[in-house]
């Protein structure tokens, strides 16, 4: 090959990268043009439809165009799931991932998505525990009034959840696991319903994230026998932990985070991680997940990944001890 035909080559190479890297930043630079999808994979009122609503009205400022929050809600929040994981990779779908992510793998035979191939982790938003609840009716004050009075009552004692296979739903089945209690499961499309049916005293017990539950908590209509962490949430440092206050080695936490469809180009994950970063830096909203006993994490798109990961295989095992199965 001559020297001249080296040249042209070199050029065009030159012209490539050039025009490659010229694409990215006009991509992150034109993202977006129209409004963005925010999908909820569960029902209005929830922990995860709270948090896409305090984050969607300052993501929208910062990204120019408006977010807006759709709710999905149904099979274990594997529909709004699958809507997102089969969205165009544009960045114009998103998705407000649950806990439910690492969850569904262990708990159905069928999920219509890979959780950790078919999503582009962009950011974790808040992680949170949940918190043991019971209608004022049932009388029982603390964890260990409760396993008293639940263990001369086996199957008699019905607890709510935002659905099969999902966080407040195992975070009971660990808490019986290790308690050997007997309840009777009753699965609701999301948290928010079940929750309202716990304060209705249609269902005695329930461990919603503490974002759906603390409000009832604080209006009397429910009350607090502990949270799902290891450390008292900095919301509700007087409400004990489950293991503190009975059950030694408990722990089981929430998490929320943004994913985008697997494919989506990596300047528009970057502009809209760092515009989630930029959300999570604002007292208003610090203070609005942090009075409610949530802590806002805004994690990279690595350790995002790294952490659906770990918490998948953490759930398998968890699953596969309590021996629960849903088909």
């Amino acid at each position: 090959m001559g020297r001249g035909s080296r040249l042209f080559l070199s050029l065009l190479s030159g012209m490539a990268v050039f025009c490659t890297v010229a694409a990215a930043v006009h991509a992150q630079q034109s993202y977006p043009t129209r409004p963005v999808r925010l999908v909820v994979p569960s029902s209005p009122g929830g922990g995860t439809d709270i948090t896409a609503r305090i984050i969607a009205p300052k993501l929208g400022e910062y990204l120019g165009q408006q977010v807006v929050v759709e709710n999905r809600p149904g099979a274990g929040t594997m529909i709004g799931g699958e809507v997102v994981a089969r969205a165009a990779p544009d960045g114009y779908t998103l998705l407000m991932g649950i806990s439910t992510l690492a969850i569904n793998p262990a708990m159905y035979r069928k999920v219509s998505y890979d959780a950790l191939k078919d999503f582009a982790p962009i950011s974790q938003v808040v992680l949170l525990p949940n918190l043991l609840v019971v209608h004022p009716s049932l009388p029982v004050r603390s964890v260990k009034e409760l396993v008293a009075f639940a263990g001369t009552r086996p199957g008699q004692i019905n607890f709510a959840s935002a659905g099969v296979g999902t966080n407040p739903h195992l975070s009971v089945e660990l808490f019986l696991s290790m308690t050997r209690l007997k309840m009777v499961h009753v699965p609701y499309k999301g948290s928010g319903q079940g929750v309202l049916d716990v304060v209705a005293g249609h269902v005695p017990l329930m461990a919603p994230s503490i974002l759906t539950g603390l409000p009832y908590v604080k209006n009397g209509r429910l009350r607090a026998l502990g949270v799902t962490s290891a450390k008292r949430a900095a919301g509700t440092p007087d409400i004990p932990t489950i293991a503190e206050a009975g059950v030694p080695g408990y722990e089981a936490v929430q998490w929320f985070g943004v994913l985008a469809p697997a494919g989506t180009p990596r300047e528009i994950v970057t502009r809209v991680h760092g515009e989630i970063v930029r959300v999570l830096q604002g007292a208003d909203v610090r203070e609005r997940f942090s009075g409610d006993g949530a802590e806002p994490v805004g994690s990279s798109p690595v350790e995002f990944a790294a952490f659906i990961r770990a918490e998948t295989a953490k759930w398998a095992k968890v699953v596969r001890e309590a021996g629960i199965r849903t088909e």
